[in-house]
């Protein structure tokens, strides 16, 4: 992009009023263009057409707070510090993810440890959303992972206490190995029909446990779309599975309901990566549920 056409966009964004300097300016829509335009080199009109459809305004706005400077962040703090609390009451009221809010903020300042200024995480603000939509996104992402690090590492409650987890049946379910096999029919056949898009969504959230955001760079979309076809996969495969334990197996209502119980309790030796096909292994190893690079 040359100074011309960035100082086109530039203009339109209203940086001035944020004293962004052009150069910084440009480099940050080089990098909106080239994350969308992974692996090939758009054309002119394409690129123009993309620039145009950007929240420009909101990434002059970004560059502005990622450089430090105060009037930015003044305007930054009165108008979406307040929408980024707000989000974070919605997911838990009473202010139990204002925790988790008030990280994100200290990570769009940028960071100071030992090894030096850790960059903004404004720079991984490309607008293609606007900042709203993204702040909210930012603060759901970093909200669902916070949950599931802190049930990983909550204690077992004490044997003796009213939590204590009940001991299982000590007789086991006779009809389980009806059930587990029925089961396990239906879902190889409802995953097999999902497109392999939908299949590679799965794999990478729940066989590798990937973060919606590392996904997203894989699929080419923001991590608030990749959550949105997770839970209409989710929806689809157990209305599929549902559909096939009753027409091929002859359940009723109560056998299905008792069908997802006994297999909930014990799901035995599944493994997605059978059904879900070897792209759903991906590239990284299990475990990758880091943040880096944040949402687009």
């Amino acid at each position: 992009m040359d100074q011309e056409q960035a100082a086109r966009w530039f203009k339109e964004a209203g940086a001035e009023r944020w004293q962004v300097p052009l150069p910084l300016f440009a480099e940050a829509l080089a990098r909106s263009v080239a994350k969308a335009f992974a692996g090939r080199t758009p054309s002119a009109e394409e690129r123009d057409r993309y620039c145009a459809s950007l929240h420009l305004a909101d990434l002059a706005l970004a560059c502005a707070c990622a450089l430090g400077h105060d009037t930015a962040w003044d305007h930054f703090v009165t108008e979406y510090r307040p929408a980024l609390y707000r989000g974070a009451d919605a997911l838990e009221p009473g202010g139990g993810a204002r925790e988790v809010a008030d990280a994100i903020y200290a990570e769009l300042y940028g960071l100071k440890d030992g090894g030096g200024t850790r960059p903004s995480l404004f720079r991984y603000f490309h607008g293609r959303s606007s900042l709203a939509t993204w702040l909210r996104a930012l603060v759901s992402q970093r909200y669902v992972d916070h949950v599931r690090a802190r049930r990983r590492l909550a204690p077992l409650p004490e044997e003796t206490s009213p939590a204590a987890l009940p001991a299982p049946d000590a007789a086991p379910d006779p009809d389980r190995p009806r059930y587990a096999a029925a089961l396990r029919t239906a879902l190889s056949l409802a995953i097999a029909a999902l497109a392999p898009r939908d299949r590679l969504r799965l794999g990478c959230y729940y066989a590798q446990e990937m973060t919606l955001a590392r996904i997203g760079q894989l699929t080419g979309e923001h991590e608030a779309t990749v959550s949105r076809h997770l839970a209409r996969t989710r929806r689809a495969v157990r209305d599929a599975v549902e559909r096939s334990l009753q027409a091929d197996h002859g359940f009723g209502a109560r056998e299905i309901t008792e069908c997802f119980a006994s297999v909930a309790a014990d799901a035995g030796p599944l493994n997605l990566l059978e059904w879900l096909g070897p792209g759903a292994a991906g590239k990284n190893p299990p475990g990758d549920r880091s943040t880096s690079g944040g949402p687009s």
